[in-house]
C-alpha cells in the first residue's frame, strides 16, 4: 500500500517534535496548505447543500410534500436507505436536522476542527456526513443527482484527513485523487460510448441551449462559432480521458493536470447552472495541487490508533472500488450510481447523450369556472428554468433548484414526472404556501387559488442576434402539445 500511494507525491518528510515517530511513508507535510484550502472549501459546499435542504424540503419531501418522507420510510427498510428519519419523521425535526447541518458547516468553515484534538476534529467532520446521508437516503427523486453521492463520498474521506495536529496522510490524499479520477474519466467514457456527437465533436452545437438550466452567459456560449465548439469538445476529451492519469504522476505534473481540470470546471461554471457539481470537482482537485506554504516547524507524528484507522478505512474503500472499476470497463456503463447505501464508493458521469431540441413544460392556471382554450390562462414562473421569453437566465449554482431541475426531466419524458407532478398540480390548486415559495411568481392572490391548472409542452430555442436586438427576447417558443389537460381538485390529477 505504501508503495502505491506514494506515487505522485513529491517528497516525504520525517515527523518532527518531541516523541515523534518516523512517519515518512504515512504523511505528506508539503500538502499542508492544500488540505487547509480543501477542508474550508468542502465545508462551504456542505453549507450550500444543507441550506438548500432546509429551504426546500417542506414542499418536496415534507409532511405535506409531493413525495413525503413518511411514506418512503414506511415501504423502504433501514438497511436499504440508512437514515435517522426511519426513527423520527416530522417537518420540525427535519428542519432542525438541516439547520444543524448549516451550523456545523459554518463551524468547519471557521476552522473549529483545528481547535480540537485530532479525534475531536474527526468527529466534527463526521457530523455533516451523517446528517447529509440521512437526508439523501430519503430524498428520493429530488436527491437522485450524482453530486449528492459525490459530496458524501468526498465528505467521508475528509473525516480521515486530519487537522493541525498532524500532516495530511498520503493514503487519504491518494484516495481523493482516485475520486477525482473516477469523476472525470467516468464522464469521459460515458460520452465516448454514448452520443455520437461527442465523437464527432458536435455536441456543443446543442448543449448550451438544451442543458438543464442555462446560466446568464449560456446564450453567448451557444452563439460562439462552430469551430470553437469543436475545440471545446476536443479539450473536454483531453481533460476527461488523458489528464486524470496524470494525477498520479510526480509533481509538478500532477499539479498541472489538476489546475487544467479546475480551469475546465470554471468554464462550465460560466456556461451553465450545474448546482455544486463543478464546485465540488474543483474542491477535489485542490489536494493534488502543490500549493505554497509549509507545515509548522513542530508537527507531531501520527498516533498509532490514527494510522490503523486510516489504513483500515483505505483498505475498505480500495476493496469497494471494484464496483466502479467494473462499471467503467463495461460497455453498458451506467452514470451516477451508488454501490452501497452509505455512498462510500460511487460511479459518476453526465450527458452521455445530448438533446438536440429543448422542450419546456409551461404550467398555467385560470380562475374561470369553466376553462377556455386560449383565454384566461396565467403562467406560473419558475426561478431558474426558462419561461418568460424576455427573462434572461440567472446564476443560481452552486445552489440547487431541485424543482426546476426536475421540470427539465419532466419535459424530456412524462415518465420522469409520474411520481410527483400530480402532487405538484394539486398543491398549486390549493395555493400551498411552501410550494409557491419554490416559484418565482404565482399569478394568483393567496386567498384566491386557481380553479383549474394545466400544463403545455413547448419547444424553446435561443433567439438569434438579430431577433434579440429587435424583440429583446432571448427565447423563442413553439407550442407542441398538451402535457396535462385542465385539472381541478375534484377531478383526478395525473
Amino acid at each position: 500500500m505504501s508503495i502505491i500511494v506514494c506515487i505522485g507525491f513529491c517528497r516525504r518528510e520525517g515527523a518532527r517534535g518531541k516523541g515523534a515517530r518516523d512517519v515518512e511513508w504515512f504523511t505528506a507535510s508539503e500538502y499542508w496548505t492544500s488540505r487547509l484550502v480543501f477542508q474550508r472549501a468542502l465545508a462551504v459546499v456542505y453549507l450550500v447543500a444543507f441550506l438548500g435542504a432546509a429551504l426546500q424540503f417542506r414542499a418536496l419531501i415534507g409532511e405535506r410534500g409531493m413525495l413525503p418522507v413518511s411514506r418512503y420510510v414506511a415501504r423502504v427498510p433501514f438497511r436499504r436507505a440508512p437514515s435517522v428519519f426511519h426513527f423520527r419523521c416530522s417537518d420540525r425535526f427535519f428542519a432542525a436536522w438541516a439547520w444543524t447541518g448549516c451550523a456545523v458547516s459554518l463551524a468547519l468553515v471557521a476552522g473549529l476542527d483545528n481547535q480540537l484534538p485530532l479525534w475531536g476534529g474527526m468527529l466534527l467532520w463526521l457530523v455533516p456526513w451523517v446528517l447529509y446521508l440521512s437526508i439523501v437516503n430519503v430524498g428520493q427523486t429530488w436527491y437522485g443527482f450524482g453530486w449528492e453521492s459525490l459530496l458524501l463520498e468526498t465528505g467521508f474521506l475528509a473525516v480521515f484527513l486530519g487537522n493541525d495536529e498532524i500532516a495530511p496522510p498520503v493514503v487519504v490524499l491518494f484516495l481523493l485523487r482516485w475520486i477525482l479520477f473516477r469523476v472525470e474519466f467516468g464522464a469521459g467514457l460515458i460520452k465516448m460510448r454514448g452520443d455520437a456527437c461527442w465523437r464527432e465533436l458536435t455536441c456543443l452545437d446543442y448543449h448550451h441551449e438544451t442543458q438543464p438550466m442555462p446560466g446568464p452567459l449560456s446564450w453567448f456560449f451557444h452563439h460562439l462559432p462552430k469551430p470553437f465548439h469543436r475545440a471545446e469538445v476536443a479539450a473536454n476529451h483531453v481533460t476527461q480521458l488523458v489528464l486524470p492519469f496524470l494525477l498520479f504522476t510526480p509533481q509538478p505534473v500532477a499539479t498541472a493536470a489538476a489546475a487544467l481540470m479546475i480551469v475546465t470546471q470554471l468554464w462550465l461554471v460560466l456556461s451553465g447552472n450545474f448546482a455544486w457539481l463543478n464546485w465540488i470537482t474543483i474542491v477535489l482537485a485542490v489536494p493534488a495541487l502543490a500549493l505554497p506554504g509549509t507545515a509548522p516547524d513542530a508537527v507531531p507524528g501520527a498516533p498509532l490508533w490514527y494510522e490503523i484507522v486510516v489504513l483500515a478505512v483505505a483498505a475498505l474503500l480500495v476493496f469497494l472500488s471494484h464496483g466502479p472499476v467494473r462499471n467503467m470497463l463495461s460497455r453498458r456503463q451506467s452514470m451516477n450510481r451508488s454501490f452501497d447505501p452509505l455512498h462510500l464508493v460511487n460511479t459518476y458521469g453526465a450527458f452521455g447523450s445530448v438533446s438536440r431540441t429543448r422542450y419546456e413544460v409551461v404550467v398555467e392556471g385560470t380562475a374561470d369556472p369553466a376553462p377556455r382554450k386560449d383565454e384566461g390562462w396565467l403562467e406560473y414562473e419558475f426561478r431558474g428554468k426558462p419561461g418568460d421569453l424576455r427573462r434572461w437566465p440567472r446564476q443560481f449554482a452552486p445552489y440547487h433548484l431541485r424543482l426546476d431541475w426536475m421540470m427539465w426531466f419532466a419535459a424530456l419524458s412524462p415518465a420522469y414526472a409520474d411520481p410527483w407532478f400530480g402532487g405538484f398540480v394539486e398543491r398549486l390548486l390549493e395555493n400551498d404556501r411552501d410550494t409557491l415559495r419554490l416559484l418565482r411568481h404565482c399569478p394568483f392572490p393567496p386567498d384566491a387559488p386557481p380553479r383549474y391548472v394545466r400544463a403545455r409542452l413547448y419547444r424553446y430555442r435561443y433567439t438569434t442576434w438579430r431577433e434579440l436586438r429587435t424583440t429583446g427576447a432571448c427565447w423563442e417558443r413553439t407550442y407542441v402539445r398538451e402535457y396535462l389537460p385542465p385539472t381541478r381538485l375534484d377531478s383526478p390529477a395525473r
